[in-house]
C-alpha cells in the first residue's frame, strides 16, 4: 500500500541544527521571534482546526530540502516559565516554492511524501523490526528508561518505528537529516538499526575500558592500603622487639655504610640512597635504584685471592694438566715470578695499576686453548671465569646497558667479576676472533678499554657508571685466526701461539688425559681395556690428521664404544689389550695414510708437473698440492688459467712464477718456448677451500719446472716460500705449523726460505729430528733439491 501525495501551503518554522521526525512531540520556545512568527501565522490561517507549521532543519544557515509538517497541540508555559508551544510531527513534506500568507512568517508550498509499504510485511522486514526493538530495548534498559520500553514494543508500523529513533540523543544532525530525507521506511529502519547497533558496540567498548581502569585503580588503592597496613604491622613488631623505627632506604643506607667500598663508589651509592628516600613506592625509579644498589653491594670491590707463589708447584700443575704448550707455561711462570718479586719489594701497585696480564692464545681448534685457562687459574690459586664472546654483536654485552632501559644489566665483564667473587680472577675471553658488529655497535671496540693495561684500572661500565679496577685481572683471550682480530685490539694483547701438537705429544695426551676420560664415559675400567702406545700413535697419525686432539678423542670414544658393545654382545672378553693391528677390525681402515707409505707409482708427485707445498689454515698447518699442465698448441689458447678458489695474492704469485720461468728458463735448460705458445693451467686440489697468500710461490715454480723438464718432484719433499721475479726466495710466516704438518704427513725433506731459519728454534726437537730442512735463497737451489735426477724419465717413473 502507498499513501497519495497532497500539496500543502504552510508557514516555515526553522530549526537550527535540530531535526524533528514524524511522530515526535517537541516543545518549542515562543520567545524566539521566528518560532513565534510561524506559530502566530499558523493560528491566523487555521480557522477551526489545529494550526499547522512546517518544521524545516536549518544546517549552517542552509534549509534542508525535506521538512515535517506538524500541528500545534498546545500553547502555554514551559517548565521554566517561558511561553512555549507543543508541536507534534505528522508527516514528511518535500519543500517547493515560496508563497504569501498571513503574518510575518515565511510561507512555502510543499508536497507530502508518499511512503510505499508492502502488505503484508515480508519476513526480512519482520526480522528487521524485531532486531530494532531488541536493540532499542537493550539501550533503554541500560539507561534505566523502563517506562519507555513498553511504548517501543507497542509500535507496529515500520515507518513509525524508524522515525521513533529520532528521539535517540546519540544520533548526529547529519544522521537525523538522512533519516528525514529517506522516503522508504524499510531503508530508514535499516539506517536506524545500524546507528543503534554501532552506538551499543561503542558503549560496550567504553564500558570495558572503564571497568579495566576501575579495576586498576581499585588494585592500586588496595595495594596502597595493604602496604600501609604492612608498615604499621612492622612498626608494631619493631616496637615490641625494642628496635628503632626505620625504612627500606635506611636499610640500604646502613648496608652501604657497612660495606667495604672504595670512597668514590661509596659516595655514588649514598647519592642513590638519597634519591631512593625521596622517591615514592609507586615510582619505577625506586625499583631501578634498588637493583643498582644490590648490584654494587654484591661486587667484590676489595676482595682478592692470594696468588700461589710456589713457582715450581705452579709449573708442575701446568705440566700435569697439559702436555706441550711450553710458551704459555713459560709466560705464566714468568708472570708469577715477577708478581712475587714485586710483592716482596712493596711494588704491588704502581701508578694506581696492579700487575695484571693480557694474553692472546692463538692457534687451531682442539689444541687446548680454552681448557688451558682453567689450568692457569688452578696453578695461580685464582678464581676462573669463562666469558663466551663467539657471535656477540651488541656493544652493551661488554659495557652494559644504560640504567634507563627496561631490563638493563651490567656488561659481561662486570658479571664475570661478580661471579668470580674477587677482583683478581683469571677471565677467559673465549673466541674473541668471532666477535661481530652491526647496528648495535662494535663489541671489539668496547674491548679496547678492557684489555688495555694502561686504561683498565679505571674501566667504566655503562650500568654501574663508577670506576672498576681491572688491572689485577689476568685476561686470556683465545682465537683461531689472528687476522680476524682488529689490529687495535690485537696490539693490546701479548700474543702466544699454540701451533699444534707433535705425534709424540698426542700419544702422551691420549694416554694420560683422553683415554681415562673416555674409559669413564664408556663405562669401562682402566684394568679392563689397555691401549698400547703403537695403537695410540697409529690413531694419531693415520686415523686423524689435525693440529689439536679433538678428532683423536672422538676416535678413542668410538673405539671404546665398539669394545663395550662387542663385550655386551658376547663377541669379546675383558680385560682386553688393543695394539696397532687391532684397530682395523674395530673401527675400520685408516683415513689418512702418509704419502710415503703409498706405492711410488701411486703418489701424486709420481708424474711431472705436481709439487707438494705447505700452507697454514684456520685448523693449523696443512699439506697443499700444486698441479700444472700445458694445453695442446692447436686446441688451447695461450695464457694462464688458475683454478682452486684462489685469492688475489696467490694469483699474483702464479703470474710471478710464470714470468720468472719465461725470462730465466733458458738458464735452467727448460723449453721456455712452450710457455709462450701453449696455454698454462695451474690447479690447486680441494677447490672448495679458499686459498690465499704468497707462500706457494716456489711450489708453483717447481711444478711448472717439473712439467717443462719432464722430471717429477721428489715424493718426500715439501716446500714453502715466496718467489720474486729475479728468482729470490723470500720469507713467509707459520714455519712451525707448516713443519708440524709435513711431519704429520710423513714427509722427510722440507725447503724453507733462508731468512726463516731463525723460526726453526720454535719447532719441537723431535720434529726437527724427523725432517731434513733446507734453507734456500734462490729458486735454482729449490729445483736442484726438489726435482728427481734427469735420468729418471716420466715413462720410467710411471
Amino acid at each position: 500500500m502507498a499513501s497519495t501525495s497532497v500539496t500543502l501551503t504552510l508557514p516555515v518554522l526553522p530549526l537550527d541544527d535540530e531535526v524533528v521526525l514524524p511522530g515526535m512531540v517537541v516543545p518549542l520556545d515562543l520567545s524566539d521571534a521566528e518560532v513565534r512568527a510561524a506559530v502566530e501565522a499558523a493560528q491566523a490561517a487555521a480557522g477551526t482546526g489545529k494550526p499547522r507549521v512546517l518544521l524545516v532543519p536549518r544546517i549552517d544557515g542552509t534549509y534542508a530540502g525535506t521538512g515535517v509538517f506538524g500541528t500545534v497541540e498546545q500553547v502555554g508555559r514551559l517548565s521554566d516559565g517561558d511561553p512555549g508551544a507543543l508541536i507534534r510531527g505528522r508527516g514528511r513534506v518535500r519543500i517547493g516554492a515560496g508563497t504569501t500568507g498571513p503574518g510575518a512568517a515565511l510561507w512555502v508550498e510543499g508536497e507530502t511524501v508518499a511512503e510505499p509499504l508492502p502488505d503484508p510485511l515480508p519476513g526480512s522486514v519482520t526480522e528487521l523490526v524485531k532486531e530494532y526493538k531488541a536493540l532499542a530495548t537493550s539501550w533503554l534498559k541500560k539507561r534505566g528508561a523502563w517506562q519507555v520500553v513498553d511504548r517501543v514494543q507497542q509500535i507496529e508500523g515500520v515507518s513509525a518505528l524508524a522515525d521513533n529513533s529520532g528521539y535517540s540523543p546519540f544520533l548526529t544532525v547529519a544522521q537525523k537529516v538522512e533519516l528525514l530525507e529517506t522516503a522508504d521506511p524499510v531503508a530508514r529502519l535499516r539506517l536506524a538499526v545500524k546507528a543503534l547497533g554501532d552506538h551499543l558496540a561503542e558503549q560496550d567498548v567504553a564500558e570495558s575500558i572503564a571497568k579495566d581502569v576501575q579495576d586498576g585503580v581499585d588494585k592500586q588503592q588496595r595495594e596502597f592500603l595493604l602496604r600501609r597496613q604492612l608498615e604499621a604491622v612492622r612498626k608494631e613488631l619493631r616496637e615490641l622487639g625494642g628496635e628503632k623505627e626505620g625504612e627500606e632506604s635506611d636499610d640500604y643506607r646502613a648496608r652501604v655504610e657497612a660495606a667495604d667500598l672504595p670512597e668514590k663508589v661509596r659516595e655514588a651509592a649514598l647519592k642513590e640512597v638519597d634519591k631512593l628516600e625521596r622517591s615514592s613506592d609507586q615510582s619505577p625509579e625506586g625499583s631501578w635504584i634498588r637493583t643498582w644498589l644490590d648490584t654494587v653491594l654484591e661486587l667484590p670491590w676489595n676482595e682478592r685471592t692470594e696468588d700461589s707463589y710456589d713457582i715450581r708447584g705452579a709449573r708442575a700443575v701446568l705440566d700435569a694438566e697439559h702436555a706441550g704448550l711450553g710458551d704459555v707455561k713459560d709466560r705464566i711462570t714468568e708472570y708469577l715470578a715477577v708478581r712475587k718479586r714485586r710483592g716482596e719489594r712493596g711494588m704491588g701497585v704502581i701508578g694506581g695499576r696492579r700487575g695484571g696480564a693480557v694474553l692472546a692464545l692463538v692457534g687451531p681448534p682442539g689444541v687446548g686453548k680454552t681448557s688451558l685457562g682453567e689450568s692457569v687459574a688452578h696453578a695461580m690459586g685464582r678464581e676462573f671465569v669463562r666469558v663466551a664472546l663467539g657471535g656477540v654483536r651488541d656493544e652493551a654485552e661488554i659495557r652494559g646497558h644504560r640504567r634507563t632501559y627496561v631490563g638493563a644489566l651490567p656488561g659481561r665483564i662486570v658479571r664475570a667479576i661478580k661471579e668470580a667473587g674477587s677482583m683478581n680472577p683469571v677471565v677467559l675471553l673465549d673466541e674473541i676472533d668471532k666477535v661481530g658488529s652491526d647496528f648495535r655497535g662494535d663489541p671489539a671496540a668496547a674491548l679496547l678499554e678492557v684489555l688495555d693495561p694502561a686504561q683498565n684500572h679505571t674501566f667504566r661500565d655503562h650500568y654501574l657508571e663508577v670506576e672498576l679496577d681491572l688491572s689485577d685481572v689476568v685476561f686470556l683471550a683465545t682465537a683461531n685466526v689472528l687476522e680476524a682480530i682488529p689490529e687495535a685490539l690485537a696490539d693490546r694483547m701479548e700474543l702466544v701461539r699454540l701451533d699444534g701438537y707433535t705425534e709424540d705429544e698426542k700419544v702422551v695426551i691420549a694416554r694420560d688425559h683422553l683415554l681415562p676420560r673416555q674409559l669413564e664415559r664408556a663405562g669401562l675400567g682402566a684394568d679392563e681395556v689397555t691401549l698400547e702406545d703403537d695403537a695410540l700413535r697409529r690413531l694419531a697419525g693415520e686415523y686423524t690428521r689435525e693440529a689439536g686432539v679433538r678428532t683423536l678423542e672422538r676416535s678413542l670414544a668410538r673405539l671404546l664404544r665398539k669394545v663395550a658393545s662387542q663385550h655386551e654382545l658376547g663377541k669379546r672378553e675383558l680385560p682386553l689389550t688393543i695394539g696397532a693391528g687391532d684397530l682395523r677390525a674395530l673401527i675400520g681402515r685408516p683415513h689418512h695414510v702418509p704419502e710415503s707409505a703409498q706405492d711410488p707409482a701411486e703418489r701424486r708427485t709420481a708424474v711431472p708437473g705436481v709439487a707438494t707445498g705447505l700452507a697454514v689454515t684456520g685448523a693449523g698447518g696443512d699439506v697443499l698440492f700444486v698441479e700444472a699442465s700445458l694445453a695442446d698448441p692447436e686446441t688451447g689458447a695461450a695464457g694462464l688459467t688458475l683454478t682452486g678458489q684462489l685469492g688475489d695474492v696467490m694469483k699474483e704469485s702464479a703470474q710471478i712464477a710464470l714470468s720468472f720461468l719465461r725470462s730465466r728458463g733458458a738458464e735452467l735448460e727448460l723449453p721456455v718456448a712452450d710457455l709462450k705458445d701453449r696455454g698454462v693451467h695451474i690447479h690447486f686440489p680441494a677447490g672448495a677451500v679458499p686459498k690465499d697468500g704468497p707462500s706457494a710461490g716456489i711450489t708453483m715454480t717447481t711444478a711448472l719446472a717439473s712439467l717443462l723438464s719432464g722430471r717429477p718432484v721428489r715424493t718426500d719433499v715439501a716446500m714453502t716460500g715466496e718467489v720474486s721475479l729475479t728468482g729470490r726466495v723470500l720469507p713467509i710466516g707459520g714455519v712451525k705449523q707448516k713443519l708440524l704438518a709435513a711431519h704429520r704427513a710423513g714427509l722427510t725433506t722440507v725447503i724453507i726460505p733462508k731468512r726463516n731459519e731463525a723460526d726453526l728454534d720454535d719447532v719441537p726437537a723431535e720434529v726437527l729430528e724427523g725432517l731434513e730442512v733446507h734453507p734456500v735463497t734462490d729458486v735454482r737451489q729449490v729445483l736442484e733439491l726438489a726435482l728427481a735426477p734427469a735420468e729418471i724419465s716420466f715413462t720410467k717413473a710411471a
